[in-house]
Order: structure tokens, then sequence, then C-alpha cells
């Protein structure tokens, strides 16, 4: 039986992960601090005897929990390593930044010393923030980027870009095998209500009956990836040939103004839909359309090659199950 260990398991994408990783067959040990996540997603899996959670910070020493994680599960080894821990919504990120920056520094040597320990493969969730403002459109994985390095932003976009880093440097030093993959939008089922990102934010205020927030002129553009398509991807490329280090992106390349995307989301309410507005404004916090990318569409030519893998569920589509999600949790 395969053995996984999952950083950032109560987050948006680590709950699909655990969940995606538990129907497989897996045996799952699951670490998360919540300073980025819902306590309650950790719970949904206790009843699983393949499950072990902890309440564990990664930028202090991991091994021993690890293997507290080992023994209740009876087993000596880890034989896959997702390493998502680390905030990515804005405000939250803002708000703990030295904490942020930490993990993609002090965690990051951390999961990869256990990855040296266990012999195990390693994915690191990077990010298209490692782009910035892109200058190149779309964006492939040889782009560097037009990035800043001191603006509110910058904790989370260069705390991921020297975690890519650090990894490229443990692949040189120790030949671990470690794969580093850059997510574009991602959405769907378990993401944070107080994420602060737009597909979140139009789809909660439009079931309140709120007119819906543009920050900007709204002609921002964005591509986005149903939650599924990302975990077939990140379960493929786990399993690539040991010196495949990457980059890889892994995002939808279908392009959407962030004006077409609200007007989406209303036409999928048709009881209050018809009733809202679009209201434009201004930016009146720091992570909004002033230090917005104007443009963020991922070059998949290399996933498609690598993994055979493009996204297959439709905004359309995804937006269905979304808008569901977050009805029922609403109550």
């Amino acid at each position: 039986m395969q053995i996984a260990f999952v950083t950032g398991s109560s987050g948006f994408i680590g709950t699909n992960l655990v969940q995606n990783l538990l129907e497989d067959g897996y045996k799952v040990i699951a670490f998360d601090n919540f300073s980025a996540s819902e306590p309650w997603k950790s719970e949904l899996f206790k009843d699983n005897p393949n499950y072990y959670f902890a309440e564990v910070d990664i930028c202090k020493p991991i091994a021993a929990e690890v293997q507290k994680g080992l023994s209740a599960l009876n087993e000596s080894g880890v034989n896959e390593i997702y390493n998502l821990a680390c905030p990515a919504s804005p405000p939250r990120y803002i708000n703990i930044p030295l904490e942020t920056i930490d993990v993609n520094v002090t965690g990051m040597r951390n999961v990869l010393e256990l990855a040296r320990q266990y012999n195990a493969a390693i994915l690191h969730t990077s990010t298209s923030e490692v782009y910035g403002d892109p200058i190149v459109h779309p964006q492939p994985e040889s782009y560097r980027g037009n990035v800043n390095t001191v603006g509110p932003r910058s904790c989370y976009d260069e705390g991921k870009r020297i975690s890519e880093t650090i990894c490229y440097e443990y692949q040189r030093l120790f030949a671990t095998n470690v794969k580093i993959i850059r997510i574009f939008n991602t959405y769907g089922p378990y993401m944070d209500p107080m994420d602060g990102r737009v597909i979140t934010n139009f789809v909660l205020q439009a079931l309140r009956g709120e007119d819906l927030t543009i920050y900007g002129s709204g002609n921002q553009t964005r591509s986005f990836q149903y939650i599924s398509d990302l975990i077939t991807a990140i379960r493929k490329v786990i399993k690539l040939e040991k010196q495949f280090l990457g980059p890889i992106n892994l995002g939808n390349p279908v392009e959407f103004t962030i004006k077409e995307l609200a007007e989406l989301v209303v036409s999928k309410l048709p009881d209050t839909g018809s009733k809202l507005k679009l209201i434009e404004q201004d930016p009146n916090s720091p992570y909004q359309a002033k230090h917005d990318p104007q443009q963020r569409k991922p070059d998949i030519s290399l996933a498609k090659e690598k993994l055979g893998w493009e996204p297959k569920v439709a905004l359309s589509q995804g937006l269905d199950s979304t808008i569901e999600y977050y009805r029922k949790l609403a109550g």
C-alpha cells in the first residue's frame, strides 16, 4: 500500500487531494496548522482507518511527528510527499507575511529533508504568481517573470520563487526526487468562502443577492481551472521520471475577463441574477487591482507533452458545482 504525506492538508487543494488519495487506496498522513485553513476539514476523513491527521507547523521539526503518523498507520516509510502548506489567499498572507515567507524557506527545507530520509518522491506546489505581472502572454515555464520584490503580495510571490530554488538545489546536491508545479487560478468545492479571490467573491455576493464588485476596469483576464482537473494532473506529475524537476504549468488556457466571469455567475442564478448589477470600484485594499496582474494565462504545452493532460471541465460546468457547494454550505 502506498503511503502519502500531505502538508497543508486542510486547505482547499489539500482537502480535495486527501480525499482523492484515500479513494485510491492510499494511507495518508496529513498535517496542517490552520493558519490559512478551516479546522473542520481535518475531521472529514477521521473515520477512515487509513487517515492520520496532526495539527503541526512544518516550520518546526517534523520528523518525529511523521513517525507518530506512520506508527498509527502501522507503516515504516513514506512513498509520496505533497507539499501544499502555504497561505494562497491574498487577505490571509498579507496579514501573516513573515510566516508566509518562513513556510516557503524553513518549511520547504524540513519537508525536503523528510523526502531525503524516506527516499520519497516529493511534489511542491508553486504558483503562477512567480510570473508577476507578465509581459509575455501566455506564460511558458521558461518565462522568468516581471515581479515586484517590495509590494504587499511579495511575501507570497517571492516566497514561492525561493522555494523553487530550494527544490532545485536539493535535486542538484542530493538527487532528491522533487517535482515543481505552478498552479494557475483554481476553484471548486472546499474553497474557503473567505478566500478573497474572484470566484468565491462573485458566487457568494450573488447568492446573497448583492451586486457584484469589480475592482479596476474588469478587463483583467484570468483562466480558471476546476479542482478535479488539477488533482488529476498532480497525481500524474509525481509519477514522472526522477530526473524531471519541472516546473510545469497546471491551469486552464481558456481566458476570460473578470467582467465575463461576473456575467456568467449572474446568469447561473436566474432567481436573483437578473436583479444584480456589476459595480466597478477603485482599488481600496492592498491586494486588489492596483497590484493585480492584468493578464494571466498558462502555456500548458509541457503538461500536454509530459502528462498527456489538459483540463476537461469547462468554466460553466465547474461553476454549477461550485455554486451548489456554497449554497449547501450556507444551509
